[in-house]
């Protein structure tokens, strides 16, 4: 998920019981979805909000229904409508309700081009398990909140202590009020209830615009319905895996792919005080890591100081605010004023669901120290965090095998990438698109950050050819080498 968002997105988590719905999905796309104004922490101009019920357990069809939250910014020329657009601004975790006018408003600093707005209905929804569909909790502490990204352990030790930390959570989870939810928030469940949508909708096929997390949704939804797959674009993509244990681990590659970018910043902008070389300025990132890890400033240590660049460097504009935060630390002057607090366990619970159910992840102490020890070396800016043990040690097996992204279907995804992505690393990138063979076209774009198309992303080529695709169907013959745009 595009972090510069994050707090709007979070925004829209809220309480909805798990209920009993009956009828098929059919059943409702005849009766017609009755559409109303969203809710209020979702409601932004021309977007409309309904629900569509969807199975808890696919394998009983039957059974108990949850409700899916989903939203509607309808086409700006419907003599012009092609069909919808499904939306998905990535997570695990985020609610997608409050997205379709995001994109469409002056809230985003390049919003959807009115060439794509009118040719789709844009569509958004809340993941199952998440804000308004279903949420689920793990019942999480304001400390377990705080470190969840990227824990840094100093040594085998460190690791061993985390672990007990994470199998607490798993346990939380695992009979928390929600629990009977646990093996059902997955990636396969969630695109199936996209299918759900689109026949709710009454739509033959769906086109996908999905970002970082949504990438992987993406695929797995056209690998597991290819007929009903019209244009899908994938925006910072994660490898075939999707967000497995290599994914995770891959944070660490990312982050030291675009630290040079944050480094270069700084060392051009001397009020800093932390660098006048790109050189000086990674020594001053282990300097206060080391300085945090020894006395914690107003609660951060070194771990946190970590996660906190790492999520920062999710886009150019947030690096003013970054290098002010280090300049505070370095001088001991006030922070920058902390955000509005907000409740986060369903954002954070969520993202444990999916991340722990899709896959397998090891379950050996041993092998997380192991890990942690190869990647501090390899990746010494956050490569221990990145391979540190997490709940998911402790999860309940999959009741499903991952679902194998392959070239079967029609060659109509086109994938946006960045060089230097610090979530979703080029690497995996390569990989998926190895993967769809030439059911896929990649857009790689000589620019940093978590997002490629629109919002904060400012290369002309690269947006151009998505708009391009998104409202002609025009893709590129062959991958597209985007040069970075002038400064």
């Amino acid at each position: 998920m595009r972090k510069t968002l994050s707090v709007v997105l979070v925004s829209a988590v809220a309480a909805v019981s798990l209920v009993s719905v009956l009828g098929a999905s059919q059943a409702t796309a005849e009766s017609g979805l009755k559409w109303g104004p969203c809710p209020a922490d979702s409601a932004l101009p021309g977007l409309e909000c309904t629900t569509v019920p969807v199975p808890v357990d696919y394998r009983k069809p039957q059974g108990q229904h949850l409700e899916v939250a989903v939203s509607r910014l309808p086409s700006k020329d419907p003599s012009k409508r092609r069909g919808v657009l499904v939306t998905n601004p990535g997570g695990p975790g985020a609610g997608g309700l409050i997205y379709p006018g995001l994109l469409a408003s002056n809230l985003s600093p390049q919003p959807l081009p009115k060439s794509v707005q009118d040719q789709y209905d844009v569509i958004g929804f809340d993941p199952r398990g998440v804000g308004h569909s279903s949420p689920v909790t793990c019942d999480l502490t304001p400390e377990q909140i705080a470190r969840r990204n990227l824990w840094t352990p100093a040594d085998a030790a460190g690791v061993r202590k985390d672990a007990a930390s994470a199998k607490t959570i798993a346990r939380q989870c695992a009979t928390s009020e929600t629990a009977a939810l646990l093996p059902h928030i997955t990636t396969a469940n969630t695109a199936r209830d996209m299918d759900r949508i689109r026949e709710a909708l009454g739509e033959p096929k769906i086109s996908y615009l999905g970002v970082s997390y949504g990438t992987y949704l993406g695929a797995v939804y056209t690998t597991m319905f290819p007929q009903r797959s019209d244009r899908f674009v994938l925006d910072s993509n994660l490898g075939p895996g999707g967000f497995d244990v290599t994914a995770h681990r891959r944070v660490a590659r990312g982050l030291e792919d675009r630290f040079p970018d944050f480094a270069k910043f700084v060392a051009a902008n001397p009020q800093y005080g932390l660098g006048t070389t790109p050189k000086q300025v990674r020594a001053k990132f282990f300097d206060l890591a080391a300085r945090l890890d020894k006395t914690p400033v107003r609660g951060v240590d070194g771990s946190l100081f970590r996660g906190n660049t790492f999520d920062q460097l999710y886009t150019d504009v947030s690096m003013p605010n970054l290098a002010a935060i280090w300049n505070a630390f370095d001088t001991n002057q006030p922070m920058p004023p902390d955000p509005p607090p907000a409740n986060i366990d369903n954002a954070v619970s969520s993202r444990f669901h999916v991340l722990c159910g899709d896959s397998k992840w090891p379950s050996s102490v041993r092998e997380y120290q192991r890990a942690v020890a190869v990647n501090r070396v390899k990746y010494p800016l956050i490569g221990a965090g990145a391979a540190n043990i997490t709940p998911c040690a402790f999860w309940p097996s999959p009741v499903e095998r991952p679902v194998r992204i392959g070239d079967r279907g029609p060659s109509n995804v086109l994938m946006v990438q960045n060089l230097r992505d610090p979530g979703t690393p080029l690497v995996g990138a390569r990989e998926l698109r190895h993967a769809f063979g030439n059911r896929a076209r990649m857009v790689t774009a000589d620019q940093g950050g978590h997002g490629a198309y629109l919002l904060f992303a400012k290369n002309k080529c690269a947006n151009d050819t998505v708009t391009a695709f998104l409202a002609t169907g025009e893709r590129p013959r062959h991958d597209v080498t985007c040069a970075a745009e002038p400064s």
